[in-house]
């Protein structure tokens, strides 16, 4: 390959690493966040607008929910388990890593939040029943917490998540919702 094709095929490299590079997250981490995942949205007559924070530290008040696992999808088109660390955020982008402290105890867990929520008036952030147990908070339902963004996680097709595509195994999909 001559001297000058290959000068620009590494220049077109670049400038496309670049661009790539120009949409990553403010939030840190490095990964970018779908735009589909930061798109408003609208609950019970109510307007969210989820985006791509460069900073989140909020208190407030936790809860938590759960589902028989894989029965039920989350905003990132994943199954939900409630034996992992997860959680739903009604703006944090998604999917992204926050630092949960119950502020009771002062336990911590770091969750992936990969779905949308809570919607009852006053709670911030609805957590898994796996987080809600490693802080300490499942009989009482609710707890006042501290929220802070880590950073990106993983998206569901990055071979790291199993994406919710199918039933499972001896489960009609007309069952699942």
């Amino acid at each position: 390959m001559p001297a000058g094709v290959r000068s620009f095929l590494l220049l077109a490299a670049l400038a496309a690493a670049s661009a790539l590079g120009a949409c990553a997250s403010p939030g840190g981490g490095g990964g970018p966040y779908r735009e589909a995942n930061l798109r408003p949205y609208e609950v019970n007559g109510r307007h969210y607008t989820p985006e791509a924070y460069s900073h989140y530290d909020v208190k407030g008040v936790a809860s938590w929910y759960s589902y028989p696992s894989h029965t039920r999808r989350t905003a990132t088109g994943e199954w939900y388990d409630p034996g992992l660390l997860t959680a739903a955020h009604k703006t944090l982008p998604l999917p992204c890593v926050v630092e949960v402290t119950n502020l009771a105890n002062g336990r911590k867990v770091r969750v992936r939040v990969n779905d949308r929520g809570p919607y009852a008036d006053g709670r911030i952030i609805d957590l898994s029943r796996a987080a809600a147990e490693k802080l300490g908070f499942t009989r009482e339902g609710t707890t006042r917490v501290r929220v802070k963004l880590i950073g990106p996680a993983p998206v569901a097709d990055s071979d790291q998540v199993e994406l919710a595509e199918t039933a499972p195994a001896g489960q009609d999909a007309a069952q699942l919702y």
